[in-house]
Order: C-alpha cells, then sequence, then structure tokens
C-alpha cells in the first residue's frame, strides 16, 4: 500500500546531504514549512544552497537556519528586511555567499526546472548589473537575458492537506512557491496540518498531484 506519510520532520531530513540545494517554500511567514526548517537545523547538514523568496524574519525558520552555520549560499529575491539582522551581519562577514534574482525570474526559473526546460528568456534586469555576463538575445525588438533552471536535491514546502499518496492542496496565499519547488526538486517533503483519506480531496482542488511529493509530514494544529 502506497503511504508517504513520514512520522516525524527529523525522519524526513534523513535524505538531505552535505552541499545539497534545498528549496524552501513561503513567501515571508506565509506557508513556510517552519517546523520541517527546525528539523533541517538538527539534521546539521553543511554547505546547503537554499533557495527561498528572502532571507529569514528575526531568529526563527529560515533566518534561524542561517544562524546555525549549515547554509553556504542562498539564493533569493528579498535578502534585506528591517528585521533579517542576521542575514545581514553573516553576510557583511563573509560568512555566506548571495545570488539575488529578481522575485518572477526566479519563479520562472524554478518552473523551468519542473518542466525540463533548457531556460528561459526574461526582459527583467536587462542592462543592469544583475545579469553582467549573461547571454541575451533581442527577439521582435525587446531585449531579453538568458535564465538557467533551477532544481534542487531537496525541497521543503507547505500545504493545507495532503493524503497519503502525497495529494496537497493549499490555503490561500500560503500556496506561493511550492507547487512550483514540489516540481523541480528530487525529492520533495510537505509539512501539512492534516492528513485526510484518499478521495477526500477534490480532484479539481489537488493543486500538487502526488506525483511530485515524496514525504508527508503532518504537523497538528500548526495552521496552513
Amino acid at each position: 500500500m502506497l503511504n508517504k506519510v513520514t512520522a516525524t520532520a527529523l525522519e524526513a531530513m534523513r535524505h538531505v546531504k552535505d552541499g545539497d540545494t534545498v528549496l524552501i517554500g513561503g513567501f515571508g511567514l506565509a506557508g513556510q514549512p517552519a517546523e520541517l526548517i527546525d528539523a533541517l537545523i538538527e539534521r546539521n547538514a553543511k554547505e546547503l544552497t537554499i533557495v527561498s523568496n528572502n532571507a529569514g524574519n528575526g531568529e526563527t525558520g529560515l533566518a534561524l537556519l542561517l544562524k546555525s552555520g549549515c547554509v553556504r549560499k542562498i539564493i533569493c529575491s528579498f535578502p534585506r528586511q528591517h528585521d533579517s539582522y542576521i542575514f545581514d551581519a553573516l553576510y557583511r562577514a563573509g560568512e555566506i555567499e548571495l545570488e539575488v534574482v529578481p522575485q518572477g525570474t526566479l519563479a520562472a526559473r524554478i518552473q523551468a526546472g519542473g518542466s525540463g526546460l533548457g531556460a528561459v528568456y526574461t526582459p527583467t534586469g536587462y542592462g543592469t548589473l544583475l545579469t553582467e555576463g549573461k547571454e541575451t538575445r533581442t527577439i521582435d525588438g525587446v531585449d531579453y537575458v538568458l535564465e538557467y533552471p533551477i532544481k534542487a536535491d531537496v525541497a521543503l514546502i507547505k500545504a493545507y492537506k495532503g493524503d497519503r499518496w502525497g495529494n496537497l492542496t493549499y490555503r490561500k496565499a500560503a500556496r506561493n512557491f511550492g507547487p512550483i519547488m514540489a516540481a523541480a526538486s528530487k525529492h520533495t517533503i510537505a509539512q501539512v496540518s492534516e492528513v485526510v483519506s484518499l478521495g477526500e480531496i477534490d480532484p479539481e482542488h489537488v493543486v500538487t498531484p502526488g506525483i511530485f511529493v515524496h514525504e508527508v509530514v503532518c504537523i497538528e494544529g500548526e495552521a496552513a
């Protein structure tokens, strides 16, 4: 019987190895798989490359992961916010590498990774420091920059409900990067608030099919 439910978040982290690239869902705190991140910190894998929308808030979740010393590089759109002091300190000390990617380009690169595309052209950033040295092309009179796909060894995402086959549905804006990250990863771990019976999620409401999900961890009482 196919059952992708894993008992604990820490058990799910057994797949993370030193040097892995890890996609982490969330838009700020919305949709951030905090319990999975805590388990990743406990796993204590080193030299990780993290891909996420931002570089953490305060001293919880993604920010705490950076503070743990497990991260070598972060690829994100918004590294600096009013409470991103952990990232700021690490970056100024030269202890973490940063690649800034415009948000739409970040999503497009992740989606390309999950779709099997070789690369994508985008006008975003053309002629700026962010695209120096990158291949460009003019198409129908518009200047574009060539951007390569982002793929990962592991994705940590958060959904509202899941079943034992790994089918997922999300709650409003908490959906954000989850679906495309699941597709772009070799091994996707989904944190859910509830595991429901097969068929309880209307097929029309399944956003991420189970084929993209390898493990489901239920964190009861945690709002999506």
